[in-house]
């Protein structure tokens, strides 16, 4: 076992679990975010001209 000086300060197991709970949760919510912006329908310019003629 490594031993620390009384100042020396480490995160340990719990600082790189926290992390990477972290990081899954980042990863899932871009992944969810990807898949509503995918189900928005945007306007196209000719829709919008035809729109305005009317």
């Amino acid at each position: 076992m490594i031993t620390l000086a009384a100042g020396d300060v480490s995160p340990g197991l719990l600082g790189f679990v926290v992390v990477a709970l972290i990081g899954v949760a980042l990863y899932m919510l871009i992944k969810s975010m990807n898949k509503q912006m995918s189900k928005i329908q945007v306007p196209r310019a000719a829709d919008i001209d035809d729109k305005k003629a009317e």
